[in-house]
């Protein structure tokens, strides 16, 4: 693997270190479980309150907020379907598709570590 170093003498957070850059955007504490919930559903697509219920302990306001920045980096897709009330659906694009091996790997390598606690 060839892995390129953290400079030592300046800012990390201005360099192009793949790392950073993963962990800029998908690093948040909320957004891997949302990703990960919206991964494992049937068909690949939750609703609001669906998210809302599996992701324990997140706020309204926290979920909008990593849905919002979610669709934005192109890691879901929003769909509004026009009924009364609102139905809102969110699936994994194709970005967050490739997300989810690396995700199972890390998913795996975790459940090794805790076996071994």
């Amino acid at each position: 693997m060839n892995k390129k170093p953290l400079p030592k003498e300046e800012n990390i957070y201005e360099t192009d270190c793949p790392i950073l850059y993963a962990m800029e955007l998908i690093g948040q504490k909320w957004k891997l479980p949302i990703l990960w919930y919206i991964a494992d559903a049937e068909n690949q697509t939750l609703r609001y309150r669906e998210i809302e219920k599996k992701v324990v302990g997140i706020t309204a306001t926290m979920l909008t907020k990593c849905l919002r920045e979610l669709e934005r980096d192109k890691f879901i897709t929003r769909t509004q379907y026009p009924t009364i009330p609102p139905t809102v659906e969110y699936s994994l694009a194709e970005r967050g598709k490739t997300l989810i091996p690396a995700l199972e790997s890390v998913y795996k390598w975790a459940a090794e570590q805790l076996s071994q606690i």
